[in-house]
């Protein structure tokens, strides 16, 4: 009996154990799936090196690449023969950067690559020049946050303004004003200076100071310095280090502090709103003639006064970003350059120059000078799903005045418009852009405005 007892529990065990495993099985084929979740994003080149990974080192790379139509200054010439316009493609920027958190206070940061590298890139007969080096810095962190680093070796801590030290990756503007960059190849190395600096943030305040070595004027690689004449140019002779600084407050969240490069907009992920100024002095870093037909040597000094803005403005993910700035120049008397992004001409007839100032060919305008300059812009991020498309598409606008001494109370007025896509945020992103900028040339000792061009520019740009 005791048996049969036995036998009757273990059957009664295996039949609900059975019809368990049934009624799971059942369940596993009638009940959907739950979808799958993406796996996070992660930085792929980036390697931490300890458990946290507040230490760690890391690789990113940039590429922005131009297709451009350009109407040409008056007089330009390509390769020998005149141009009314041009069509080009290029390189704007090619960058690799490799970073690192390696220890608690040590921080390291190199940047190698090249720019403006299109048809008119070399004109000497070798087109493999000019990938180089744009930072080596290392940086040491005093206080437990972020109140005191300093730093140095070759770096864009400079001392004017935001967008003399851009983080070109995320910037809203298909370019950035490169006047603010403002001795950009005559004394630095694309923008970039062997300097020591300290940078920090106290409370509110963003700071950053710093002593420059300046490269000489004559080691630019054109061998084309103007001559020393009435008007001021870098000087030829002698060597003064540069002072620079720069103050930001910070009304609501604090801009990031990984590296010195200043974000250009933030897509709505943080409320930002600065207002800040900012200065370079150099001794004696001018010359021109005396009174008495003598050497006069003068200082350069520069000052600006900036306000930035940068917010998400509903739940619709929606944004806003502005900028505007006014910024005094002073390189010494009637100092005017001309310059032009990655121009797409290399010559001249020669009927519009300005006082030996440079040839306005190409797309080049007086692009630096002597004077004060207002820039601004203003962009807005649509609202997510923005014509159904899972891309995000950012218009924007910026103008630019200019009233340099040299071009004798003509004001120089540039205007763009534009609109990005971006795919993934600033990781892969196109952006159109069109530009109106003015022409000059000088009659019978008077500067005079020509005709206004245009160019119309698209970029596409993949930043890993």
């Amino acid at each position: 009996m005791r048996t049969v007892c036995i036998a009757i529990t273990a059957f009664l065990l295996l039949s609900v154990n059975s019809r368990a495993q049934v009624q799971q099985d059942q369940a596993a084929t009638t009940t959907p799936a739950a979808p799958a979740q993406p796996a996070p994003e992660k930085d792929a080149l980036k390697f931490n090196l300890n458990q946290d990974g507040s230490r760690y080192f890391q690789f990113t790379v940039m590429n922005q690449t131009w297709v451009r139509f350009n109407e040409s200054n008056p007089g330009t010439l390509v390769e020998g023969k005149p141009k009314d316009n041009t069509f080009d493609i290029g390189l704007r920027r090619t960058r690799f950067q490799a970073m690192g958190q390696l220890t608690d206070k040590v921080f390291v940061y190199f940047q190698f690559g090249m720019n403006n590298f299109n048809s008119q890139f070399n004109t000497g007969g070798n087109r493999k020049l000019h990938a180089f080096f744009h930072d080596a810095l290392g940086e040491y962190k005093i206080s437990k946050g972020n109140q005191l680093k300093v730093g140095g070796g070759l770096t864009i801590t400079n001392g004017l303004s935001r967008f003399s030290q851009p983080s070109v990756s995320s910037i809203m503007t298909m370019d950035v004003p490169v006047f603010a960059q403002a001795t950009v190849d005559q004394t630095d190395e694309f923008s970039r200076k062997l300097s020591v600096y300290a940078r920090g943030q106290v409370g509110k305040f963003d700071y950053r100071f710093v002593l420059s070595d300046p490269f000489p004027i004559t080691s630019n690689g054109t061998n084309t310095w103007p001559g020393i004449s009435q008007n001021a140019s870098f000087a030829q002779l002698g060597h003064q280090l540069q002072q620079q600084g720069y103050l930001m407050y910070q009304f609501f969240e604090h801009e990031n502090h990984t590296t010195p490069y200043m974000t250009g907009t933030y897509l709505g992920k943080k409320k930002i709103f600065n207002i800040a100024v900012g200065g370079i002095f150099q001794k004696d870093a001018m010359w021109k003639y005396g009174e008495i037909g003598d050497t006069a040597y003068q200082d350069m000094k520069l000052f600006a006064v900036e306000s930035f803005l940068d917010m998400p403005l509903s739940s619709k993910q929606d944004a806003l970003s502005a900028y505007a700035g006014y910024f005094i120049t002073d390189y010494g008397t009637n100092y005017l350059r001309f310059n032009g992004s990655m121009n797409p001409a290399n010559g001249t007839t020669g009927i519009n120059t300005i006082g030996g100032h440079g040839a306005n060919f190409g797309n080049a305008h007086p692009m630096f000078g002597t004077g004060k300059v207002i820039y601004s812009q203003l962009g807005y991020l649509l609202p997510e799903n923005f014509l159904k498309s899972k891309s995000r598409f950012m218009p924007y606008v910026t103008f630019t005045s200019a009233d340099y001494d040299r071009l004798q109370g003509t004001q120089m007025n540039i205007y763009n418009a534009g609109i990005n896509c971006l795919i993934n945020g600033h990781k892969s992103k196109f952006t159109l852009d069109w530009q109106n900028r003015p022409t000059f040339e000088e009659r019978g000792g008077r500067v005079e405005e020509g005709k206004r061009k245009n160019s119309v520019v698209l970029q596409y740009q993949i930043f890993f």
